[in-house]
């Protein structure tokens, strides 16, 4: 055999190779082909591709893995217990900008599935190589990384801070300054996923400058950007006072109130859950977004939108109107009970009912001027009927009890109370949560003529409890227990 012959065997092996890695790779882009490579035992096959003398087809390689990782949790475990993990974290710190780009897309398509399989991905040392690749120059590198450790971050408190430990909060804040916007993009969410388990966290992506930068792209045209932007500063937010007030003083007010309608649902959505996150806190906060022209922006917002979008609106109504009279005067004002009576009438989930019930409560319980403002807007009957409906959730029950037995007008109170009492003498279930919502204690509250219709409803409902029940919720029964404990004499 002649020496060309011998080279064209390796010219060929080498096509061969790179031609079955390139299918791989294209092959697992379909689900329907997944489990027939899992079959055929595709990932002992790929190992050694990673350490081929050809740089495209390790680079091919590592894609497929990624590619086949990234589909489920067992093929992610299937990379795990391949020891293929350690040699990925080798090359990243050898290979040219291409491989490692692949590299941190199969660390990351690992991390994703869950806590297990992201601690993995730090146990075989992956956290310090992808640190490194954040002081790349390639912007598609720096990109991959930091997909890959907010992968990891998100998944717990003890994995975020492992991020953290590693060096990569600073840079992710330099990446967020990088001119480009994919980059910005992953930068932010990985922010946003470090900050969003502890105060502590979040408070070491505050330190390292981050909301200056985030603030100023609160207004960036591009959507995806944005979306990131407010998810992070919604994170840093929630956790407390003093951390909400460094966002507010990066001056996002009133900015931020446009985007509630920002052609992007996501948007509208995660401005909403910002300003709801600032708001629950103190009512100076709430009292500066209400002068922002906060409250009307977010009614506007709440009616526009539908299902879980809205859901961040509706609470933040409730928040505010939570703090004070003159806040929840503020928000029936600018027509927030209507808004939420809209919100009874249009959604169906439990869930954003329940929300836009317990907002009503905390309208109306400040006095009976708010109360009555509930009533006249017609949700008491909405409220009972959800209350009344056989599959109700638990959730919705407890919150819609609130608003109904608020000081509403009497003849609505009466209703409410009339159908109480047809309903607890035969649901068990139905009587348990009406003490442990507050409904029996509220009941012994109302003030009702003796002889009346409504005094029946009352005791019919008394009736379905025992004697020292109703009388350890009745007004005075615990100054009562003091007289008595005061006036006892002990035996000697």
């Amino acid at each position: 055999m002649s020496q060309r012959q011998v080279l064209q065997v390796f010219e060929q092996y080498q096509k061969a190779r790179t031609q079955f890695v390139q299918t791989v790779a294209e092959l697992a882009t379909r689900p329907q082909n997944i489990e027939t490579l899992q079959n055929a035992g595709v990932m002992s096959l790929l190992r050694p591709l990673l350490l081929d003398i050809v740089p495209t087809i390790q680079q091919t390689a590592a894609l497929a893995l990624g590619r086949l990782a990234n589909y489920n949790d067992d093929l992610a475990e299937a990379v795990v217990k391949g020891d293929i993990l350690p040699q990925l974290v080798y090359s990243l710190a050898e290979q040219n900008r291409f491989y490692k780009k692949a590299a941190a897309f199969v660390l990351r398509a690992v991390a994703k599935h869950s806590p297990e399989l992201a601690q993995a991905v730090v146990d075989c040392g992956a956290l310090d190589a992808l640190v490194i690749c954040l002081e790349e120059f390639d912007p598609g590198v720096k990109e991959s990384a930091a997909w890959a450790l907010g992968y990891i971050a998100r998944h717990g408190p003890e994995l975020a801070q492992a991020v953290v430990d590693a060096g990569a909060v600073p840079l992710l804040v330099l990446c967020v300054q990088e001119p480009d916007l994919s980059l910005k993009r992953i930068a932010a969410s990985a922010l946003s996923d470090i900050s969003k388990h502890s105060p502590e966290l979040a408070q070491t992506v505050v330190d390292a400058g981050a909301i200056a930068h985030l603030a100023q792209m609160v207004l960036n045209p591009d959507a995806k950007l944005k979306r990131q932007v407010f998810s992070a500063l919604a994170q840093i937010s929630k956790h407390s006072v003093d951390l909400a007030e460094m966002v507010v003083e990066a001056e996002i007010f009133p900015a931020v109130l446009t985007c509630l309608k920002d052609p992007d649902e996501y948007v509208r959505k995660n401005c909403a859950t910002l300003i709801r996150e600032v708001a629950k806190h103190t009512p100076e906060l709430s009292q500066l977004i209400v002068n922002a022209g906060g409250v009307a922006a977010i009614v506007d917002f709440v009616g526009d939108s539908r299902g879980n979008v809205r859901l961040p609106g509706v609470m933040m109504l409730g928040y505010v109107a939570a703090h004070s009279e003159n806040l929840a005067m503020a928000v029936i004002v600018s027509r927030g009970v209507l808004t939420l009576d809209a919100v009874l009438q249009t959604e169906s989930e439990d869930h954003i009912q329940a929300a836009a019930a317990w907002s009503l409560g905390q309208i109306g319980r400040h006095s009976p001027e708010h109360a009555k403002a509930v009533a006249q807007a017609n949700v008491l009957p909405k409220l009972l009927r959800a209350y009344l409906r056989p599959d109700v959730s638990e959730d919705l029950q407890i919150k819609a009890l609130e608003p109904l037995l608020q000081e509403a007008p009497a003849n609505i109170l009466k209703h409410v109370v009339a159908q109480f009492s047809k309903v607890l003498p035969h649901n068990p279930k139905s009587r348990r949560l009406f003490v442990t919502s507050g409904g029996l204690k509220k009941i012994q509250e109302i003030r009702a003529e003796p002889g009346s219709a409504l005094a029946e409803y009352i005791n019919t409902i008394n009736n379905c409890y025992p004697e020292e029940i109703v009388k350890y919720y009745s007004p005075g029964y615990s100054d009562s227990l003091l007289e008595r404990v005061e006036h006892y004499l002990p035996q000697t």
